[in-house]
């Protein structure tokens, strides 16, 4: 792997994920809010740590036109639109084989602690839904990935990528949602040589996860208690029938 990667990664580990700690516990220090420390210290963490990677990255850039099988314009844009429909429609299969097969419920801790974060600093809306999604492509699809798939097949590739990708979100009861997501931006980058179309694509899915958690909340939440109800006395009946 080329120097130029190892120090995108290590800018991504140190200056985007890291620095936000000690930063955050500093504003603490000096009178600032928790929520408010945490938000600010993450949006300036993660800014900072995108512009150095751009910066690492600039002879990508330049040299992008020369990838051989590179997609049109045209065609990314179409990728990136059907790259957000199969993304959301691999999510909620993910979801739905979670709690089916294995018992584990839709959301998690990761996902509510990033969600009330945003209800106290709005401004983290732009690491979740912008900013994280670009870094975590970069890293985990043209970087990672990237190298693997130079030396093992696609599954072996997509699902290695997906699994260090879920080890950084510490959330492996929810492997399958990640590595679902993995393959289908793996795909992406694969079929178009572009990096932005997974980009576009995992932009679009965090966006509309924000959306609907935030807009919709009330209504999911009756959803949900129609749901259980529903579930509640269909085992009722079954009790009695049995």
């Amino acid at each position: 792997m080329k120097l130029r990667y190892w120090l995108v990664i290590a800018t991504y580990i140190l200056i985007a994920q890291l620095s936000a700690v000690p930063l955050a516990l500093y504003l603490v220090a000096q009178g600032m809010s928790e929520p408010q420390a945490i938000g600010t210290s993450n949006v300036t963490s993660f800014t900072l740590g995108l512009i150095i990677i751009l910066f690492l990255l600039k002879p990508d850039m330049a040299n992008r036109h020369d990838i051989p099988g590179r997609s049109t314009r045209s065609q990314a844009i179409g990728w990136s639109i059907l790259g957000i429909l199969m993304a959301y429609g691999g999510q909620i299969i993910a979801n739905m084989i979670n709690q089916g097969i294995f018992g584990v419920q839709p959301g998690s801790e990761n996902t509510a602690e990033i969600l009330a974060l945003i209800e106290s600093f709005p401004f983290m809306i732009l690491i979740v839904s912008i900013i994280g999604p670009i870094l975590e492509e970069i890293i985990f699809r043209m970087i990672i990935f990237g190298a693997l798939y130079k030396r093992f097949n696609f599954a072996i590739s997509a699902f290695a990528s997906s699994l260090i990708f879920a080890a950084v979100h510490f959330d492996f009861n929810h492997l399958l949602i990640y590595t679902v997501m993995g393959f289908i931006f793996a795909y992406l980058y694969i079929k178009t040589k572009r990096i932005i179309v997974p980009i576009i694509a995992h932009v679009g899915i965090n966006t509309i996860a924000v959306l609907l958690n935030f807009l919709l909340a009330d209504y999911i939440d009756e959803i949900l208690e129609q749901y259980e109800a529903i579930e509640q006395a269909l085992a009722l009946i079954m009790g009695v029938l049995l």
